[in-house]
């Protein structure tokens, strides 16, 4: 059974993750059906390790990423690079921390927290 801080740490995944792909303007409904998988699995991680309430944002980013990767490809491209002729995804990083955000790769810079791209 999930605790309340279990659901709402995948509740606030849920909305920024959300965010991030209506930012993007690739939240249709197949999407979100990615979404909504990605926070089914990781609850049941959570409801066997609890303590990771902190991380569960950016897992579910990742989640969701490698989803969209086997089905619809890169996301989210980095504006700046792609800009310059060079598509690539942005990466969660940390990988298993709190606090993620989506950095550029290819510059080593943080471009967002996950949540908040524009």
């Amino acid at each position: 059974m999930a605790t309340p801080d279990i659901e709402a740490a995948l509740h606030s995944a849920r909305a920024l993750i959300l965010a991030d792909l209506t930012a993007r303007d690739v939240a249709d409904a197949a999407v979100v059906s990615l979404v909504e998988n990605a926070v089914t699995h990781r609850r049941w991680w959570l409801e066997q390790w609890p303590d990771g309430t902190e991380y569960v944002l950016g897992l579910v980013a990742q989640d969701v990423q490698d989803a969209l990767l086997e089905g619809y490809g890169r996301w989210p491209l980095c504006e700046a690079c792609a800009a310059e002729g060079d598509p690539h995804a942005l990466s969660v990083e940390p990988e298993l921390g709190p606090e993620p955000h989506w950095v550029c790769g290819k510059e080593g810079v943080a471009v967002a927290p996950v949540g908040a791209l524009t």
